[in-house]
């Protein structure tokens, strides 16, 4: 039975592009099922009918619901170990599961103060020291990442793991809100953009249509 990812927009929605790059850049099949966000009762209804936490992403399999980004890629990661979402050494693995909860759990301030937004016209805004410490934060791992791992492979722990999963927002928002980051940044915010998956997720999402004004303020 094919897997079924309930999504929100594309161009928004950085929960929801976890999880479908996770499955596209590892080549799991899935039934992708799209609900726009914020459009009214009907859709909200969608969204409570597949999950009663009534919000995106779920996944879909058979008889078996998974909300939550990382509980999905986790799921995804045991049904498919052939795959390697995870890195295979057991520190390696470790440190990859650490990194993504921070992720997960943390970066409050950025996720405020730089929500994604493809269409957004690229330019800087005022940041709080808190937002500018989440941003150094971010970088110090993706530093570590590479500088540990970086001989295997061009992404965070060499090859593409769920990790990079987990960070691919954070590549878009330095680039829309032109965050000034160091030159192994830009390089590895270089190898997520040209990685296909992540190409059709921003070329998918630069041709939605539908404006939700309340992101539209930043």
């Amino acid at each position: 039975m094919t897997l079924k990812l309930v999504i929100g927009n594309k161009n928004y929605s950085s929960w929801s592009m976890r999880p479908w790059l996770a499955l596209r850049a590892t080549n799991i099949p899935f039934e992708e099922v799209f609900i726009s966000l914020y459009t009214g009762a009907a859709d909200k209804q969608r969204i409570l009918d597949f999950s009663r936490a009534g919000k995106v992403p779920v996944l879909v399999d058979g008889e078996v619901t998974v909300w939550d980004s990382l509980a999905i890629i986790e799921y995804v990661a045991e049904r498919f170990p052939e795959k390697r979402l995870w890195p295979e050494h057991p520190a390696h693995r470790a440190h990859a599961r650490s990194v993504s909860a921070e992720m997960h759990s943390g970066f409050a301030a950025l996720r405020n103060e730089c929500g994604m937004n493809l269409h957004r016209p690229i330019r800087g805004v005022r940041l709080s020291a808190d937002a500018c410490a989440n941003i150094a934060r971010v970088q110090e791992i993706w530093a570590e990442c590479r500088g540990r791992y970086g001989q295997s492979g061009p992404f965070l722990f060499g090859a593409f793991s769920a990790a990079d999963a987990m960070f691919a927002p954070v590549v878009h928002r330095f680039r829309t809100y032109d965050i000034e980051v160091t030159k192994q940044t830009r390089e590895y915010m270089e190898t997520m953009m040209t990685l296909p998956a992540f190409a059709e997720w921003t070329k998918a999402g630069l041709a939605e249509t539908i404006v939700i004004e309340k992101f539209e303020t930043l």
